[in-house]
């Protein structure tokens, strides 16, 4: 087990550990304190938000009464089961943690297991249901078979357990002895609050079978290096954050946690991008996973359906379409950091660059020879046709400013790799398409880029036309196959970017005190932009750096093996949303590619 401090004043982000169920997640602190839970979706309103709030906002709390000497926790091996064992001067006991994956038309649960370890320990559970996002109290009343039920308007949460439970200021509570040997579960189900109350599970077959189903998964994994525990750990993590009824990826499970303490960077990333979708098919191809990889191409062809003028950045993880920004004021926001958004307005906004990224996974699937939906090539040659009317304009880009379009850099360089790729599509697979027309235009924009995306004077690839500045995107251009990692100016930006955007090592997205993205404050080190340049320093022949990099960023992890989107030096703390998707899809393919596996290489 990773052993940890037992108290700190505030919570870091990288105190949590996750679970779920493949359909939502919840968020449990080193304190044994479930503080975010969003039932029955990952994009559903909380019903414990503690995590944004205080213990009023909702949360559930099993732990020692007695002063806590040490805490230790770790997922059993290749597992989403969350085991912490807290050690008081009455004894230790382990508090066992996991969601059982659903089956058809099944209900969720939560269930914990208090095991006594050693001693005698006396334990209090604290329960407080809080649903939409802290807001609303429930209505709690015992069933016929001595389960608690709470109901609010569509929620229905039932409580199970042989332990004796009274209400306490709208809070559940127990206080109870735990004996060594002893194991006592707590087991709460959701379901629709107009349906009869479902019959609960058995907490231990539920945990036998939930340990079958992870280690399972893990035992496919091709991944062979010298980096196996960190690789299984980040697949088991985006299997977590997928969306098992339609194969989409959320980016997060979280809300709104803070790029910057204090800050106003917090932002919802409970739902799908379309960008993420060549990081995630790479990373789940490479490692075997091709169920996975062929239902998240699924996923992305029925989100993109429709007219490809419609096509937006980010889905709902059905594909919905609409995520309107919504702030929740009575919200104080993580340390103190307003507000707190649901919904991402970032999905109205024009990004060209994810034209490059969805053309690129349907070409890598096929490479990989992934089955794909027959409406894949005429839904390819719509999104090139409109791409051919759009490359040429101004846009929001990667990083989602709110300053207004420019002409980003990489929203071309993805531009370039649509019709690249578009163009492989149709010679190696017989796609009927305007070759010639592409060709052109393929070649067009490689030269505009080069001309007008490199600064002279800079001697570098610039964020957007006409600027100065730098930005990490651009790192992806020897990754897709734009230039060679030895050309000159590829070499000269690496380092200009390696010179001035680095932070103790790691490097940032951009220098928001030289680019106007809209926003106030600042931001933490970008861990994917890291993993970025430990593949272009590999590239360049510099493996020991890159290797010393790579181990750097492995012990930016949590003591359960999660990453946030990013990492605050001055603080040495994670920020931004957690666990972060494209943070463990950047660090898989790193991974392969330090590996010497060319299935983790992204050049076309």
């Amino acid at each position: 087990m990773q052993k940890e401090p037992a108290k700190s004043a505030q919570k870091s982000i990288g105190d949590y550990a996750m679970i779920g169920d493949c359909e939502t997640a919840a968020l449990v602190g080193r304190d044994g304190s479930i503080d975010w839970l969003c039932w029955p979706r990952f994009d559903s309103g909380a019903c414990f938000a503690a995590l944004l709030g205080t213990k009023d906002h909702g949360r559930w709390k099993i732990a020692p009464v007695a002063e806590v000497r040490r805490v230790e926790r770790r997922y059993r091996k290749n597992t989403l089961i969350l085991e912490t064992l807290f050690d008081t001067a009455e004894g230790e006991i382990s508090l066992i943690d996991f969601m059982p994956i659903r089956k058809e038309r099944q209900i969720s649960d939560v269930v914990r297991i208090v095991v006594g370890r050693k001693g005698r320990m006396r334990m209090r559970m604290d329960l407080a249901y809080r649903f939409d996002y802290g807001r609303i109290i429930p209505w709690v009343s015992k069933t016929g078979d001595g389960r608690l039920r709470a109901v609010a308007g569509p929620h229905a949460v039932l409580l199970s357990s042989p332990v004796e439970t009274h209400g306490e200021d709208m809070t559940t509570v127990a206080e109870f002895d735990v004996y060594e040997g002893q194991r006592l579960p707590f087991i709460i189900d959701y379901d629709a609050s107009h349906l009869p109350a479902p019959e609960s599970r058995d907490p231990e077959s539920s945990l036998r079978e939930t340990e079958d189903y992870w280690t399972e998964w893990a035992d496919q994994s091709q991944y062979e290096g010298p980096y196996k525990e960190a690789v299984i750990r980040s697949l088991i993590t985006v299997k977590a954050l997928t969306y098992r009824p339609t194969g989409g990826i959320v980016a997060a499970p979280t809300t709104s946690l803070p790029e910057q303490f204090g800050g106003s960077r917090n932002w919802d990333y409970r739902f799908c991008w379309l960008r993420d979708a060549a990081f995630s098919l790479r990373s789940l191809s490479s490692a075997g996973y091709r169920t996975e990889a062929e239902a998240w191409c699924d996923w992305l062809l029925r989100a993109v359906a429709g007219g490809a003028s419609q096509v937006q950045p980010l889905y709902g993880v059905a594909g919905e379409h609409r995520h309107d920004e919504v702030t929740l004021d009575w919200l104080p926001g993580f340390a103190g950091s307003r507000p707190v958004r649901i919904g991402n307005a970032a999905y109205s906004q024009l990004q060209i660059d994810v034209f490059g990224s969805v053309i690129d996974t349907l070409y890598r699937a096929r490479v990989d020879g992934l089955k794909l939906n027959e409406a894949s090539s005429g839904l390819l040659l719509e999104l090139m046709k409109h791409l051919e009317d759009i490359w040429r304009e101004p846009d929001d880009g990667i990083w989602e400013v709110r300053s207004g379009r420019q002409h980003f850099v990489h929203s071309k360089l993805m531009s370039w790799v649509a019709f690249d790729r578009a163009i492989k599509f149709a010679e190696q697979f017989g796609m009927r398409g305007q070759l010639e027309k592409w060709r052109r235009l393929r070649s067009e924009i490689r030269e505009e880029i080069l001309n007008r995306g490199f600064d002279a004077d800079r001697n570098a690839f610039v964020q957007a036309y006409g600027s100065k500045t730098l930005d990490s995107a651009v790192l992806l251009m020897p990754l897709v196959g734009f230039l060679p990692a030895d050309d000159p100016r590829i070499v000269s930006t690496v380092a200009a970017i390696e010179k001035e955007l680095t932070k103790d090592g790691f490097l940032l997205r951009y220098d928001t005190s030289q680019s106007d993205d809209g926003l106030s404050g600042d931001e933490g080190a970008f861990l994917a932009c890291s993993f970025w340049l430990v593949d272009n320093m590999l590239l360049q022949g510099r493996r020991d750096e890159a290797e010393a990099l790579f181990d750097r960023l492995l012990s930016l992890r949590n003591g359960v093996g999660l990453l946030a989107e990013q990492y605050d030096v001055e603080s040495e703390a994670m920020v931004g949303n957690f666990p972060q998707a494209f943070s463990h899809f950047a660090m898989i393919d790193a991974a392969f590619n330090l590996a010497g596996d060319q299935r983790g290489a992204h050049a076309g």
